[in-house]
Order: C-alpha cells, then structure tokens, then sequence
C-alpha cells in the first residue's frame, strides 16, 4: 500500500512537471512571437519617421527658397523707395521723355 501511494505521488509530481514544463514552453513561444511583433512595429515606425524626417528636409528647403523669393521682391520696393527719397529720383513726365530708335541696318530689311 505504501508502495502504490509513492508511486501516485511520484506520477502526480511527473505529471505536475511535464504540465509546467508545457506551460513554459508555451510561454517562451508567446514571447517569441510577441518579439517577432514588436520588431515588426518598430521597423515600420522606424520608416515611417524617416519618411517624415526627408519630408520635413523637403518643406524646410522649400520654405528657405520661399523667404529668398520673399526678399528678393521686398528689396525691389525698398531700392525703388530709396531711389526716390535718398537719391531724389522720379519718373519722367511724358513730355519729357523721348524714345531713340536705331537705324535700320540692310540685314533687317532683307
């Protein structure tokens, strides 16, 4: 009789270990998987940020372009404003102004 019950201990504690030892490995399985997911996830928002980064390089470029257009169109007015308070300049009336033409040369009649 007590041989019999050492061995329902002994099968039970077999039993016991090869469940837990099943449960472990599921559980390294499951975090295999959820590892595979995570560097899936991280590659794909790695991308998707470089993505974004040469989109912000490419609005930047384009906004540096704009504010040298920006200047560029602000100095017009600001040498034509000081033309005429600096320099005194102004522009002609029409019965001033007189328009010179070149002579025809015989190229331009043939």
């Amino acid at each position: 009789m007590k041989t019999e019950a050492v061995e329902k201990k002994a099968e039970k504690f077999r039993t016991k270990k090869y469940i837990t030892y099943a449960c472990l490995l599921i559980l390294v399985f499951i975090s295999a998987i959820m590892v595979v997911f995570q560097v899936f996830e991280y590659r794909h928002d790695y991308r998707e940020l470089s993505s974004f980064m040469r989109e912000r390089d490419d609005l930047n470029a384009e906004w540096g372009r704009l504010l040298i257009e920006q200047q560029t169109f602000g100095a017009t007015a600001q040498i034509g404003t000081r033309a005429v308070t600096q320099l005194r300049m102004y522009s002609p009336p029409a019965a001033q102004t007189v328009v010179i033409s070149l002579p025809m040369t015989s190229d331009e009649n043939k």
